[in-house]
């Protein structure tokens, strides 16, 4: 049943979206009683990257999971069923030798094997994950860097137009992602409650706030706007189109070169953010909301707390 349905599912995705295929599943498994399995070898894997597009993965990641997996069939040369953990260890072990690739980036080639192949069991195609043999790779959990506020001021004074002012002070103080950011629209602004609404990872809807710096920063830019594009950030020159992710974090980089206030980049604001709550008490998961996370322990990484909040405290309470 898992097997047709899933075959059913490959053919309409072009047609119907996330939220229709859901659905179409779902009729389907009611509908359908007799299980059967008749898919070749290289039907496997577009039948896995549907099932991830039914649970809502953005097309960045369903094709970052298409290219990682192409190559490791590739490279072990076996039929998907066939596969052992002494073909997933000796893999992951040549990448890592031959790319002098980092440890994350080993445990990320795992976690996509282990989501594909426990798809593989759930589904009926293999009696047994071979990534279940296979432990999580141990990684350095290293302090990245954050905004210093001096940083911060700089980057605010090399900004030479209003549409990188208010760039910066939305992306500051909001947390939001990059791709979050490019796909707001004017319309999305709520200047009376300084909110909006954004569309994150897995096309998850999320409130994010800004603050009252970044209102008039955006006031200010809107007024220079005489378009009729709906996209709250357009290009600087030309027709105006909706700024993309490149042409922002290229024109971040430009600014934190101009002021030598480091390696600028969308993520450092949303990571400075984070770390600033946690740092003024803020509870971790109320920071979780504010960044959108599913998981707790992600945005823990994101948070490298202050040491000397940490001496304070340590004061405080133990001495």
């Amino acid at each position: 049943m898992n097997s047709t349905i899933n075959v059913i599912l490959e053919q309409m995705k072009t047609t119907l979206n996330a939220s229709q295929l859901k659905r179409l599943k779902e009729v389907l498994a009611t509908a359908l009683k007799q299980p059967q399995h008749n898919q070749s070898d290289a039907d496997l894997l577009p039948l896995f990257l549907t099932a991830k597009t039914v649970e809502g993965c953005s097309p960045k990641t369903v094709e970052y999971y298409r290219n990682t997996l192409t190559m490791m069939q590739d490279a072990i040369d076996k039929p998907v069923p066939q596969i052992e953990s002494d073909d997933l260890r000796s893999y992951l072990n040549d990448y890592e030798r031959k790319r002098h690739a980092s440890k994350v980036t080993i445990d990320n080639i795992r976690r996509i094997m282990s989501s594909f192949f426990s798809w593989l069991e759930d589904e009926d195609y293999i009696v047994k994950s071979p990534v279940r043999r296979i432990k999580r790779v141990k990684t350095a959990v290293v302090a990245k860097e954050t905004f210093t506020d001096e940083q911060l001021e700089a980057v605010r004074t090399a900004c030479h137009s209003a549409r990188d002012s208010a760039i910066v002070d939305m992306l500051a103080s909001s947390g939001m992602r990059i791709g979050e950011l490019v796909n707001l629209n004017r319309s999305d602004i709520d200047f009376r409650e300084r909110e909006c609404v954004v569309t994150g990872k897995g096309n998850k809807q999320r409130p994010v706030y800004f603050d009252a710096r970044t209102k008039q920063s955006l006031i200010t830019y809107l007024k220079t706007r005489h378009d009729s594009n709906p996209a709250l950030f357009t290009t600087l020159s030309g027709e105006p189109r909706r700024a993309t992710i490149d042409a922002i974090e290229s024109q971040l980089r430009s600014i934190g070169e101009s002021c030598n206030a480091g390696r600028v980049h969308p993520h450092k604001f949303r990571r400075t953010l984070a770390t600033h709550a946690i740092d003024k008490g803020m509870p971790i998961e109320q920071v979780q909301k504010l960044l959108g996370h599913a998981k707790i322990d992600t945005t823990m990484r994101y948070a490298m707390v202050n040491q000397n909040n940490v001496k304070a405290s340590h004061r405080k309470y133990l001495e």
